[in-house]
């Protein structure tokens, strides 16, 4: 079950691990180049950050150098600071300066530019140093640590691609596109900046966050549908609805069994009294499996047939009714109308939408439109023995906000199975066939 959907999984798990696995490589190759020089991993981070800032600071004393040999160069000229007025040369002014001499306050605007120039440099090596750590993926101080310990960091980039095949493999196995986003979206969240040590444990990380992804997406909606049919007031209305041929008369007779099993008493009503042979199709079942149909004439009214068997449920203790409706398109407005008459008039307890696991998209346009006609509770997928995709059992919860609690996995009255969201998870990325 779901095997095609398994399979590409596991290949998104096996191309994180060979990406983990390459750059594990590549630190042991650098871890051994640092040993070999007797360094460590922090002074090969100090050195690049030393090497980063040393342009930097060679510029800085480039020109802090120049403007002492300007100042050397004219100071050959110049009297010193101190000197009396005797001292001066033939032509001084009283205020200081030789004739010829560059005035007090041009000296001044050179030491200015020579500082300012300083400044600038400085600066210019600080942004440089802030785009290097903006560049640096988890930083500096996380990579300089996995690198000391041999830990791997699982960055953005290593996940791109894989991503990008994973989301093709989601969509080409009928995930909806929404939720093969949200699915990504926690796989990254889960994953990018975490450090792992060896490429198993790289794998186990994939897994768990597949794990939770899916878990997310398919478990919405909830609950114990046991209990709930357990605590309810009897009896307990249970109507079905959904297209033509997808099962929901067969998906009747088995839940007409899964109840007796739990020693609940059933009455089957038929509500679908515009097919020809609709009547005689769930009379079988009912006699093989020894119950009481509730059924009026073909083209009767499919909500008075339903409130008829409530009726007769509620005058002979019986604990549930299974109501079977016709087989409606989600298109057909008159079709629809009826349902929402059937919702008011009887107010089931329930109404569960039966599809094919194996419609995929269909399924789920449909849980969609059907869920908006008359508020379903929860879905049932026939034929889930037959899907290896898998899309309509993970998106048609997500989307509509109403669990799975079935899955039909034969034609016999026993191949019926509750929907376990853990076990359907592990069945996709965990050891389980």
């Amino acid at each position: 079950m779901f095997d095609g959907l398994k399979k590409k999984l596991d290949s998104f798990r096996e191309d994180v691990e060979e990406t983990a696995e390459e750059k594990a490589d590549e630190a042991a190759a650098d871890r051994d180049g640092v040993e070999e020089r007797g360094g460590d991993a922090g002074a090969v981070d100090e050195s690049d950050a030393a090497s980063d800032a040393a342009p930097d600071a060679e510029t800085t004393a480039d020109r802090r150098g120049d403007s002492g040999d300007a100042a050397e160069t004219e100071g050959e000229s110049r009297p010193a600071a101190g000197a009396s007025a005797g001292d001066r040369p033939a032509g001084a002014s009283a205020g200081g300066a030789a004739d010829g001499d560059p005035p007090d306050d041009a000296t001044d605007a050179d030491t200015d530019t020579d500082r300012s120039a300083a400044l600038a440099s400085e600066e210019a090596a600080a942004a440089l140093r802030e785009e290097d750590e903006e560049d640096a993926g988890p930083g500096r101080l996380k990579r300089a640590a996995a690198f000391a310990t041999g830990k791997v960091i699982i960055e953005e980039e290593d996940l791109e691609d894989p991503l990008w095949e994973l989301e093709m493999a989601l969509l080409e196995s009928d995930v909806e596109m929404n939720v093969a986003e949200e699915i990504l979206d926690t796989v990254r969240e889960k994953m990018i900046g975490e450090a792992r040590a060896q490429v198993e444990t790289t794998g186990k990380l994939v897994e768990t966050a597949l794990h939770d992804a899916l878990y997310e997406v398919i478990s919405v909606g909830q609950f114990d549908f046991d209990e709930r049919v357990e605590l309810a007031e009897k009896p307990v209305t249970i109507v079905f609805t959904g297209v033509n041929g997808v099962g929901k008369t067969t998906s009747i007779a088995k839940l007409a069994r899964y109840f007796e099993e739990r020693g609940l008493s059933v009455v089957l009503a038929n509500g679908d009294t515009y097919r020809a042979g609709a009547n005689e199709q769930l009379q079988k079942h009912a006699d093989n499996l020894g119950k009481k149909l509730i059924s009026h004439e073909q083209g009767g009214d499919p909500a008075a047939v339903l409130y008829d068997a409530v009726e007769y449920a509620e005058a002979h203790d019986v604990d549930v009714v299974l109501g079977d409706t016709a087989g409606r398109l989600h298109t057909s407005n008159d079709l629809m109308a009826q349902l929402e008459k059937i919702d008011r008039v009887v107010d089931p307890d329930m109404t569960l939408f039966v599809d094919e696991a194996v419609a995929g998209q269909d399924a789920v346009e449909r849980a969609k439109q059907f869920n908006e006609a008359a508020e379903v509770d929860g879905a049932v997928l026939t034929k889930a023995d037959a899907d290896s995709s898998g899309g309509a059992a993970i998106s048609i919860a997500y989307v509509t906000g109403k669990p799975i609690l079935f899955l039909g996995t034969g034609q016999g009255y026993a191949d019926l199975e509750r929907f376990d969201p853990e076990r359907m998870v592990e069945r996709l990325v965990g050891g389980e066939e």
